[in-house]
């Protein structure tokens, strides 16, 4: 695959810090060295899932970006976070989805959990010790958090965990799962029914089952958990008693919605680099495809679809960072992000002709990978009823603006080199 810029754009100046620029140069380098030798065979065995990889970003503290220095992390907020994804996913959207996914419950753990919890669970996630799913998604429900069927029963000072999750992102990696249960009787609200809790992967009663290769990501698994009567003690609620749905929302709309933007913009780099590259070296009429108005037509198209996911997925998290209210900016990112990717990768699967459909050529991977980018954090669907929400001034509780305050001791030092 053409090598993608190494220098950040003009354009992302503006949302940029020294200490940013240099996490950059560090992904590509990374990605470069211990990824793209990786790639092939990652593609060759979808059934086998990635394991080598997570390890040697875990070494590097990534998984521990936005955690706080006090916790062992690199405390360096989310504009941080879409460095590393976005530059991952240009050599290999399965690695970065590793990256991602770990980070969501991670988050919800800075945000819920209590500062005892947090000295217990996540210098293990900055050491690399530990890598943790969140499990919400369930077999019937689906994304649809107010159906979950799993419960949780208390059982004097523990807790009966009984149900299913699909779809769990690290689940054959994952030490610990963030598992959204439901608590109270039916016919409470679901704003005070569910409630978190982490769950060891070794818990007697959990069960992964063997992972299934997806469409793309191959080396990434999302699988399925099963959860019979699975004990966790008091110790493990994070959050308040009823406070799941607030877990699950404020996880997903902070930190899966910019995450899958990131990924999406990734690999809407790499499809750009690898389409542009074909057209200069294909000669066509006494020059190159390049020289084709008809194909320049559509490159301007897919360009400018590019640089305007490239600014959303940065501005939204640059607002983040501020702790400016910015929940509808996040959602559109990723809404918009992966659209403007998807028709770009559509386009340039026409403009590659016959070629596109060689089974080892890049472009599939590309095309099979910006597929897993849809359902994730909420379908297209989900995300314009959000946008409608703001629109209509109806959109009553803003995470970005909520936890705000009491993240700000988390939040990166501007001037921090």
């Amino acid at each position: 695959m053409p090598a993608t810029p190494t220098a950040p754009p003009p354009a992302l100046r503006p949302y940029l810090t020294a200490r940013h620029e240099l996490l950059w140069d560090e992904a590509d380098a990374f990605a470069e060295e211990h990824i793209a030798p990786r790639v092939a065979r990652m593609e060759a065995a979808p059934g086998r899932v990635e394991r080598k990889v997570a390890d040697l970003m875990a070494a590097r503290g990534w998984f521990a970006v936005t955690v706080p220095a006090a916790f062992g992390g690199l405390g360096a907020g989310h504009v941080a976070k879409t460095v590393l994804v976005h530059r991952v996913a240009c050599m290999s959207a399965a690695a970065a989805a590793v990256l991602q996914a770990t980070l969501i419950p991670v988050g919800g753990l800075l945000h819920f959990a209590t500062y005892e919890q947090k000295g217990r669970w996540l210098p293990q996630v900055a050491d690399g010790s530990l890598l943790v799913s969140i499990a919400v998604t369930e077999p019937r429900a689906g994304g649809h958090i107010g159906g979950i069927e799993t419960t949780a029963e208390r059982a004097g000072n523990q807790w009966v965990i009984t149900g299913s999750k699909v779809h769990i992102g690290n689940s054959h990696l994952a030490g610990a799962h963030l598992v959204v249960a439901r608590t109270a009787e039916a016919g409470v609200s679901t704003s005070q029914a569910l409630t978190a809790f982490m769950v060891e992967s070794d818990r007697p009663g959990l069960s992964v089952s063997d992972h299934r290769p997806g469409l793309g990501l191959h080396g990434f698994s999302a699988g399925r958990l099963d959860l019979d009567h699975v004990r966790v003690p008091e110790d493990n609620v994070v959050g308040e008693i009823g406070q799941g749905l607030s877990v699950a929302q404020s996880s997903s709309i902070l930190y899966g919605r910019p995450n899958l933007a990131a990924l999406s913009l990734g690999i809407h780099e790499a499809v750009v680099a690898t389409t542009t590259a074909r057209l200069k070296a294909r000669a066509r009429y006494r020059g190159a495809l390049s020289d084709l108005p008809v194909l320049r037509d559509r490159i301007g198209d897919m360009e400018a679809r590019l640089r305007a996911g490239r600014i959303l997925a940065y501005q939204s998290v640059h607002l983040l960072d501020q702790g400016l209210p910015c929940d509808a900016d996040l959602i559109n990112a990723k809404y918009l992000g992966h659209q403007w990717a998807m028709k770009s990768t559509q386009d340039a699967m026409e403009l590659h002709g016959a070629h596109a459909l060689d089974r080892d050529y890049v472009l599939q991977r590309l095309w099979r990978d910006i597929q897993h980018t849809y359902p994730p954090a909420g379908t297209g669907e989900v995300q314009r009823i959000r946008l409608a929400d703001a629109a209509f001034d109806e959109d009553h509780i803003q995470w970005s603006e909520l936890l705000a305050a009491e993240a700000a001791w988390a939040r990166p030092d501007p001037t921090a080199a």
